[in-house]
């Protein structure tokens, strides 16, 4: 297995998404590993028990099943280990819980995940920790805001719903000054197109739910850490109790064969219906960091290998009142989008993003913002189910 991962360190994307945490010759050959259910593990004496002195004692703390997913993460990441967690919020609440003690201080951008911000705000409140939300577009001024008590900054770029881009190489390269730990949510772009500890991120995040599953089926979180950090995360897992299901686990490592092939399509999708957005007249902008037109575009190409199928654009409305308005008659008259949260399955998706939450990074003043999830459906299709939307919304 050893001489496999290092022949895979030379090889293209997908050729490691098909590979990793994938050893057909421990399994009698069989090409996928088994899917292990197990709480009881047996041990052949009592001394070995006492001990623990074999691979496996307990379901909470791995199978050859969730081995192989972390094999296959750590790989895709970077990491010299992963954590498997049962949803993607949980994937960034046990890091949180690993690395900030009362009285701590904590720096979260404030374009981050809704749920995030919700945990932050009531249960580390309820722990004595402090959290300041920073404005994404801050880069290394991010030092201004560090206090003798910051112990993390989190990141997460692009941002949640709007999209703003972070330079992760200059908060990292500042929040090291003064010993914090840097935490990423990396769901958007993947691993694929974005590896968080290359650009001096300690613990990179993953909703996993997204585009591993990518059938909108299953829910999961994936933690990785560098070296220095591994070894809190992995504890903090065990003491937590902390786990994922064998199925679950199956799951997402038969999803990460086909993500690169569909992260290209979603991509290749989505730019073409980003870019035919921007030439409409009901749209006041598009925010999508791949489009030379957006602020944080050149970030997104100096440091990202691709971008993924989610973005948002804003539609144009006369008046505040308005915007809740025209928004719901766009979304009722679709009927290829279906009106969900999540993203990254295979099928598209659309939502009025609420961001009264904001701090920092206040809302778009021009309408309101509508996310879409581009899936595997046709373009010409998809932008035939949009026209509707416009025209329902011109209606008003």
């Amino acid at each position: 297995m050893a001489d496999k991962i290092s022949a895979l360190k030379e090889t293209g994307i997908n050729t490691r998404l098909a590979h990793s945490g994938n050893n057909p010759s421990d399994f009698h050959g069989f090409v996928n590993p088994p899917v292990v259910h197990a709480s009881t593990v047996l041990f052949p004496n009592a001394r070995t028990m006492e001990s623990r002195a074999q691979k496996y004692t307990y379901g909470t703390r791995g199978t050859p099943t969730t081995d192989a997913l972390c094999e296959a993460i750590n790989e895709l990441e970077g990491a010299a280990g992963t954590i498997l967690v049962p949803s993607g919020l949980a994937a960034v609440t046990v890091p949180f819980l690993t690395y900030l003690s009362a009285g701590d201080h904590a720096l979260v951008v404030d374009s981050v995940y809704f749920p995030t911000r919700h945990f932050c705000d009531t249960m580390l409140k309820r722990l004595g920790v402090t959290v300041e939300y920073y404005d994404p577009m801050i880069g290394a001024a991010i030092e201004s805001l560090i206090r003798p008590n910051t112990r993390l900054v989190h990141t997460e770029a692009p941002g949640s719903n709007t999209f703003e881009m972070q330079d992760i190489r200059a908060i990292a390269a500042a929040a090291h000054r003064h010993g914090c730990v840097v935490t990423m949510d990396n769901t958007w772009a993947t691993p694929v197109y974005f590896r968080p500890l290359d650009h001096g991120v300690d613990v990179s995040i993953h909703a996993a739910t997204k585009y591993p599953s990518g059938h909108s089926d299953v829910l999961f979180g994936t933690v990785s850490a560098n070296v220095a950090h591994w070894p809190a995360l992995t504890e903090a897992m065990v003491t937590l109790g902390v786990c994922a299901s064998p199925d679950d686990s199956y799951q997402i490592l038969r999803g990460l064969r086909t993500m690169g092939i569909r992260l290209e399509r979603h991509q290749a999708s989505a730019l073409a219906i980003a870019g035919w957005l921007e030439s409409r007249d009901e749209v006041a902008r598009v925010l999508h960091p791949a489009l030379p037109s957006f602020p944080g575009h050149d970030l997104w190409k100096r440091d990202f290998g691709g971008a993924s199928g989610i973005f948002s654009f804003v539609l144009k409305a006369d008046s505040p009142e308005k915007f809740r308005t025209k928004a719901h008659a766009f979304l009722d008259a679709l009927s290829l989008f279906g009106l969900g949260y999540s993203w990254g399955g295979f099928e598209s998706l659309a939502v009025h993003v609420n961001l009264s939450d904001r701090k920092v990074a206040k809302a778009p003043s021009e309408g309101p913002v509508i996310r879409l999830q581009i899936g595997l459906e046709d373009v010409p299709d998809l932008r035939r189910d949009i026209e509707a939307g416009f025209a329902a919304a011109n209606a008003v």
